[in-house]
């Protein structure tokens, strides 16, 4: 197995439990917050997801001076919604990751926007995963805050 291989395998594992917490949502929950400068429980939903799209211009070092994400003005509905909107968005960016070879994951630089600092493509890419766990352990915190029992993730 590549190494691109292994990241997808995590990445994809770290998807699938996300979306087991995200479906345990109930729609009429998706506002919920737990302060006034928090996500609610789908604008977090949102993030993760719209985040592939971001993360798949820096990795192929496309320009974000001008980003644009094709979630603007997009009204919220449901997590099944939000899944199917951003899968396309998703298979891109997998697919991106299956095209670097193992030279290109250990030598390539990158350069987070964000904050200016180079990583090298294989320790970024490991970083985007850790992001989606963050969050994940939020939204863990938000469904026991709502008194809703959080589904099993760990099955």
């Amino acid at each position: 197995m590549t190494q691109s291989e292994l990241i997808i395998l995590n990445f994809t594992e770290i998807r699938r439990r996300s979306i087991k917490l995200w479906s345990g949502l109930p729609e009429s929950c998706n506002y919920w917050k737990p302060d006034e400068k928090a996500m609610t429980a789908i604008e977090m939903v949102r993030h993760v997801l719209e985040a592939d799209y971001g993360w798949n211009l820096i990795i192929n070092n496309g320009s974000i001076s001008n980003y644009q994400t094709p979630w603007k003005n997009r009204p919220f509905i449901s997590v099944t919604d939000e899944l199917k909107f951003a899968a396309p968005y998703r298979n891109t960016f997998l697919e991106s990751i299956r095209q670097f070879s193992d030279k290109e994951l250990n030598e390539k630089e990158i350069i987070h926007p964000g904050n200016g600092e180079k990583k090298l493509l294989g320790k970024y890419l490991l970083r985007i995963g850790y992001h989606e766990s963050v969050h994940a352990g939020q939204f863990l915190s938000y469904l026991r805050a709502m008194k809703i029992t959080p589904p099993a993730i760990w099955d």
